[in-house]
């Protein structure tokens, strides 16, 4: 089971609506600053890599890392134009999001769309291969073939997941709508549009900077951004005590605090990373922009009291939970799970 007290959770967040409710207020001036801030970062070193690139290429490589967390930051911008909470004004988020999303190479509508029903659904077995990394059960994957199995545990590695599995996820993957329904309708063909633009722009840029010293920076970028986006996005749904559930037993309220982990890290790394470390509060009320995500933590000691906070340390262990064992609702890894199933063979 997991180690909390469901009755005393719910108690202490019973009015947690009137305890959110001031971090909900868009900010003008820290929502600029932070516009300024990131894009003039990012741009300026985006520029070194580029003058860097036939002086010295391994300092334009190297660049490409702290760019990955720059795009990081920019993405939760866009992330929160998404959300509706960046600015008070949804034409200024909706501006402010499709420039992002021109960096991030993610097209801004429909990835916001998809993200929203992760939200509505967050831990909800049925829904966890949307906006979240694929999670199944004992059971599930008990009863996948050998070549299904082998599929999954590759795609759950570390390997596969923080390499190439993230840059497959920015680059490929989200040039397509691949979720379809009625719930989606309205915002798949922004996919098209957003391609279009993304495809234009990249053109221009390699006539301009030369298609080779263009395209290779600007890859290497998007690999380092997607690596850095994937594991900050993993980490946070995907831990030893993590709350997880079918749909018909969903608590929304425990879903954000037991579902979600307090990522417990350097100030700088919250900081490139758009505070979405503080993963706990976002999914309480994705209401409240990332630059007040902290302020709300700090000045409500209940945050702490029920929050699952992991350091670095800890989230390297995250890699290890692998399936979700609803009878002692927990995640196991691989290795727990042969260990268990060797066990009842032999019952």
């Amino acid at each position: 089971m997991n180690a909390y007290n469901k009755e005393q959770l719910l108690e202490d967040f019973k009015n947690w609506n009137q305890t959110i409710k001031k971090y909900q207020v868009p900010n003008t001036r820290k929502a600029i600053i932070q516009i300024a801030n990131s894009f003039s970062f990012f741009l300026g070193s985006l520029a070194l890599q580029f003058y860097f690139w036939d002086k010295f290429v391994f300092v334009s490589i190297g660049l490409a890392v702290l760019n990955g967390f720059l795009l990081s930051r920019i993405f939760i911008i866009q992330h929160d134009c998404g959300h509706r909470s960046f600015t008070r004004n949804q034409m200024a988020n909706d501006i402010i999001g499709t420039v992002c999303s021109v960096c991030t190479f993610i097209p801004y509508q429909y990835w916001a769309k998809a993200h929203s029903f992760h939200h509505a659904h967050s831990g909800q077995l049925e829904f966890s291969d949307i906006g979240d990394v694929e999670c199944l059960t004992i059971e599930q994957y008990t009863a996948l073939t050998l070549k299904q199995k082998i599929r999954y545990r590759i795609y759950r590695s570390p390997f596969y997941l923080f390499t190439i599995g993230g840059f497959v996820y920015v680059v490929v993957y989200n040039r397509f709508a691949v979720l379809n329904g009625d719930y989606y309708k309205k915002v798949r063909k922004s996919v098209t549009i957003s391609n279009a633009l993304f495809l234009s722009l990249y053109v221009f840029f390699a006539w301009l900077l030369g298609p080779t010293r263009f395209l290779v920076v600007q890859l290497i970028n998007l690999f380092c951004f997607g690596t850095v986006a994937v594991w900050f996005f993993y980490i946070q749904h995907q831990y030893e005590h993590i709350y997880k559930s079918g749909k018909d037993n969903w608590n929304f309220v425990i879903a954000a605090i037991k579902g979600s982990t307090f990522y417990n890290i350097p100030g700088v790394f919250h900081w490139l990373t758009g505070n979405i470390g503080y993963h706990h509060i976002h999914h309480l009320s994705p209401a409240i922009p990332n630059y007040n995500l902290p302020a709300c933590h700090k000045e409500n000691p209940v945050f702490e009291k029920h929050t699952n906070v992991i350091d670095f340390w800890q989230s390297l262990k995250t890699v290890r939970a692998n399936l979700w064992d609803a009878q002692r609702e927990k995640m196991i890894s691989f290795d727990e799970y042969r260990r268990l199933r060797k066990a009842s063979l032999q019952r």
